[in-house]
């Protein structure tokens, strides 16, 4: 390849990106472009640092999902969530209860990420969330106008003092079936279906909860998903959370793009992403908790165990317990326990388990969670 030639994805990723920025001022200029409004997804923080992230698009015009909706509906909606239109180089503002405003651009993509240090803590909503409003301040100037009030409410998740440990969990065939090992079966899984018809796993919303209240019987324990799939379908994914009885916590995804990581050695490029992504956002988590131990929580399906070797190589003394769930894939099945033995020299038990029953005894019997809540039903 020509020193100057640019690699096939990279070139893919910047002609859609191109052409969805130009669908957009074409939309904007002759008034067909839908209402804007910004997607203020759920983040964390700290009492003296809050990381708020989002997207800036215009409306896609999803309708609510119900569990009667058809395939058909349920890919259409899909196409939606991926055919958006979003908005670059918007100025957009947060808000804190201090007056202090906080300003942020929207990249190519739409998204915005705001690192703010709070002078003093809004009042918290649904206990441990504490709200902070963004709203847009201008628009490029391919908008003929600013339209009606555009504002979305960010919700940080700020862990209390009395927080035993925090969980980090995938979600793709670790809490939901998302048959990722084959890709046809995980393509039927995730455009024909919703939040509705994709039930949980039988005993993961009761082991989740028994490990947000662990020995003291409060919701202290936050709960973070790190998980592979876009930031596209992330309204699908908190509704399933909700719908689920699972406990709430932000949801770190990443950008549908086309632009790949360099490779892992032994890894395909796909792999490689996937690792990197939930990697860094895992160290994110650990190095803004410094104080809090962890769980993690995966599957065999893909590179969790991989990964989560590796987290508790580069954080000693952090990581109380994994649980990776057995995928049925014997394959799979057959590397988790090399590294299993290999953290059990370091103090740190990874087990693979069939069903979440299993799991929930196991740490109970860690001092994790309470022995008499195993089997319960999930808290409403």
């Amino acid at each position: 390849m020509a020193p100057d030639a640019m690699p096939l994805p990279r070139f893919l990723s910047s002609l859609v990106e191109w052409s969805d920025h130009f669908m957009t001022r074409v939309s904007a200029r002759n008034g067909s472009l839908r209402p804007l409004h910004i997607d203020a997804y759920r983040s964390y923080g700290t009492p003296d640092r809050f990381y708020i992230k989002g997207r800036l698009l215009a409306d896609r015009g999803i309708s609510a999902q119900t569990a009667e909706d058809s395939r058909w509906r349920n890919f259409q909606g899909m196409v939606r969530r991926f055919n958006s239109r979003e908005v670059a180089g918007a100025d957009l503002v947060a808000e804190l209860p201090d007056g202090s405003q906080h300003l942020v651009t929207t990249d190519d993509e739409g998204y915005f990420t705001l690192i703010i240090e709070p002078q003093a803590l809004p009042e918290p909503v649904a206990y441990l969330w504490y709200p902070i409003p963004v709203s847009l301040s201008r628009l490029p100037s391919h908008f003929p106008a600013i339209p009606a009030k555009v504002q979305g409410v960010a919700r940080v998740l700020v862990p209390p003092a009395t927080a035993e440990f925090g969980v980090i969990s995938d979600l793709d065939d670790t809490v939901l079936e998302t048959k990722a090992t084959n890709v046809l079966k995980m393509l039927g899984k995730v455009l024909l279906s919703n939040a509705h018809t994709r039930p949980p796993f039988e005993g993961v919303a009761e082991f989740y909860q028994a490990l947000q209240h662990g020995l003291t019987g409060q919701p202290d324990n936050p709960f973070f998903y790190v998980s592979s799939s876009p930031w596209n379908i992330y309204d699908m994914l908190e509704d399933f959370i909700s719908l689920g009885k699972l406990p709430a916590g932000p949801l770190l995804l990443r950008d549908a793009s086309l632009r790949l990581p360099p490779a892992i050695p032994g890894e395909s490029m796909a792999a490689s992403a996937h690792h990197a992504h939930k990697l860094h956002e895992i160290e994110g988590l650990l190095t803004t908790y410094p104080h809090l131990p962890f769980v993690l929580l995966g599957d065999s399906g893909q590179e969790d165990t991989r990964i989560y070797r590796e987290v508790v190589r580069r954080f000693p003394g952090r990581i109380k317990a994994i649980y990776i769930r057995d995928v049925q894939v014997p394959a799979r099945a057959a590397l988790v326990g090399p590294v299993s033995e290999e953290l059990r020299g370091e103090g740190v038990p990874m087990l693979l388990v069939p069903d979440y029953a299993t799991a929930a005894q196991h740490a109970a019997g860690l001092g994790l969670i309470k022995a008499e809540g195993i089997g319960k039903s999930p808290v409403d």
